[in-house]
């Protein structure tokens, strides 16, 4: 993976009517959509009144009843919400943002794992809310970790948001839609497509065989593998990099004498 140094990213303009006090902020009332992992997490790290929806009823009512304090609400509800936080999947953000839109009176944001979509809609459909994109870098069970924010309109009611997931330990950080999405093709779909394509190439042999490598390797798979398919799915629709790991991999498979030694000293010094 290359790592680069990180762009100067430019504050968007917030939007004046929303101003509130810092005490007010600190009580504004969240509806989390969709109660699968994220969305349990992004309640769970609230510090403020919370709840939450699924389309499966049941599944909301087992994430409140495992969460102090979080009630839950039909999906088709009218109540208003200072903040309303998407967790959804990716194939669903822009009809959860259409759709919450009238349901979030100060601000919308969301953790779907993508952003340049999910920004869009929101500008569409709340052009004069504040409009934050979020993405968690980790699954909830590895929780605190690296947050990528698109800030696209933030004020009091994201700022305050964003300190909860700060105070739980959480490390924020800005970038812009553009960038985050070109990040992902790397870090997410280049990265899942080389452990699935090791794990399903990798022959069954005895455990005294492993080297520090394919123990590394082996243990990748398993966090990979211990998800949920439809979550790695949409990565792999959403973000283009796998065609990059397939070509890189034939090109390692074909190559001969100097050729892999030039090609092992490029990926040296790509780390």
């Amino acid at each position: 993976m290359i790592l680069t140094a990180p762009h100067p990213v430019v504050p968007a303009a917030r939007t004046e009517p929303l101003l509130i006090g810092e005490a007010e902020a600190t009580r504004m009332s969240l509806l989390v959509v969709g109660a699968g992992e994220m969305g349990r997490w992004v309640a769970r790290t609230a510090d403020r009144p919370v709840a939450v929806t699924d389309v499966d009823p049941a599944v909301a009512e087992r994430a409140a009843s495992a969460l102090d304090g979080v009630r839950t609400v039909t999906a088709d509800t009218t109540e208003t919400f200072d903040v309303v936080c998407l967790a959804v999947p990716i194939s669903v953000v822009g009809d959860a943002v259409e759709r919450y839109a009238p349901n979030a009176g100060r601000a919308m944001c969301d953790v779907s794992g993508v952003m340049t979509a999910p920004v869009e809609a929101m500008r569409a459909a709340l052009p004069e809310r504040e409009r934050v994109s979020f993405h968690p870098l980790f699954a909830a069970a590895n929780a605190p970790g690296n947050v990528a924010v698109v800030a696209d309109t933030p004020g009091p009611a994201t700022d305050a948001l964003r300190a909860d997931l700060r105070a739980a330990g959480n490390h924020t950080f800005e970038t812009t839609a553009a960038e985050h999405d070109t990040a992902m093709e790397t870090v997410q779909a280049g990265a899942h497509t080389a452990i699935l394509a090791y794990a399903l190439a990798a022959a069954d042999v005895r455990e005294e065989f492993a080297t520090p490598v394919s123990a590394a390797m082996d243990d990748l798979v398993a966090t990979v593998t211990g998800g949920t398919p439809r979550v790695y799915r949409e990565i792999q629709e959403t973000f283009e990099g796998a065609d990059r790991v397939a070509e890189a991999a034939r090109r390692i498979a074909d190559a001969e004498g100097e050729r892999f030694d030039d090609l092992y000293r490029e990926a040296g010094e790509r780390t």
